[in-house]
């Protein structure tokens, strides 16, 4: 089952609602598999829904990506459309010729995670920019770990401004010249952050554990996502504008850092 979180939240009101719906699809089909025996043509019939909803949905988004003109709406129509594109592949292929139910779990698996993984490493960043843009202003460091970023939990707050220190590290690097002459220097900061992040992940999660908090499952799985994001960082693939790239990465992680922080931890209960 997957929760529809906190931090999957944009503030946006129409496309929260639609991912609300995509999410409600995606558990219904789930449910729907968990019965002894699964009619295919209710599956199918179910999975058409999600990719036609999903087709309306990615529509709306982009609209409203052009409207307040995110800088992320190129990339986003790139994801949307291959998304889509391999929806229309399983629903003409897997999904009507198989009785295999196992089959049918897998793809579902595949497209529960895409949407998870989107929503919290693409879609929560619509129009974030713009508000960072506007914090920057305002502070003119937006890499300080200030108090309200604080959870009260003590290991939990010296590893987030531990994070904040990496990823201004990061930036450092980045926006100094010569690029090209740091190269492995800049891969082993983005390597630290990985690590770093993967024993905060870890730590946070054991904390969790041991207050028997009830947002555990969620959150393993928001960071499962990001670790995800992480490891995909890999700058043999770009010939060109890696400077770019890289900038809009330590953008991107900075703003998911804050987001998760301010959503998600802020309300993990202190013992």
């Amino acid at each position: 089952m997957y929760q529809f979180t906190e931090d999957c939240l944009i503030g946006v009101e129409q496309i929260d609602n639609e991912h609300r719906r995509l999410f409600e699809l995606v558990n219904e089909t789930a449910d729907l598999l968990m019965k002894d025996t699964v009619n295919r043509n209710d599956v199918t019939k179910l999975f058409t829904e999600l990719n036609e909803y999903a087709v309306l949905h990615f529509r709306h988004e982009e609209e409203y990506m052009q409207e307040v003109n995110d800088p992320e709406l190129p990339r986003q129509k790139e994801m949307h459309q291959a998304f889509v594109s391999k929806l229309k592949e399983i629903e003409l292929g897997d999904i009507k010729s198989t009785d295999d139910k196992e089959t049918v779990k897998n793809i579902l698996e595949f497209v529960a995670r895409w949407l998870f993984s989107h929503i919290l490493s693409s879609d929560t960043m619509i129009g974030v920019f713009q508000k960072m843009d506007a914090k920057n202003e305002e502070t003119k460091d937006p890499f300080a770990f200030t108090d309200e970023y604080r959870t009260g939990i003590e290991i939990v707050d010296e590893e987030h401004e531990e994070l904040f220190h990496i990823i201004r590290r990061a930036n450092d690097l980045i926006t100094e010249e010569l690029l090209h002459d740091k190269y492995d220097e800049i891969m082993s900061v983005l390597d630290e952050l990985r690590n770093y992040t993967i024993k905060h992940f870890a730590d946070e999660e054991e904390y969790m554990v041991s207050i028997n908090y009830n947002g555990l499952d969620a959150q393993k799985k928001t960071h499962e996502m990001f670790v995800d994001k992480l490891n995909d960082i890999n700058l043999d693939d770009l010939d060109d504008n890696q400077q770019q790239y890289l900038i809009e990465l330590v953008d991107f992680l900075l703003m998911w850092l804050v987001n998760h922080i301010l959503k998600m931890d802020k309300k993990i209960p202190r013992k």
